[in-house]
């Protein structure tokens, strides 16, 4: 991707963001995004902690159950 694309993407996704907030005023709408990008960042890495905190202790799950 070069400099150019680069730049492109993060205006398209701002003006995403903007759509996205509406009326509500930027620093309520950041709120509310970092909030989600913190839960994101749990769900994204609680089971890679927990089967480390728990060793051989975490439940085995078939392929099936993990989707």
């Amino acid at each position: 991707m070069t400099e150019q694309d680069k730049i492109q993407l993060g205006k398209t996704l701002w003006g995403i963001a903007n759509d996205l907030r509406g009326a509500m005023n930027a620093d309520d709408f950041r709120d509310y995004m970092l909030a989600f990008l913190f839960l994101r960042y749990l769900s994204d890495n609680y089971e890679e902690a927990a089967q480390k905190e728990l060793g051989p202790d975490w439940p085995a799950q078939d392929e099936d159950d993990r989707r």
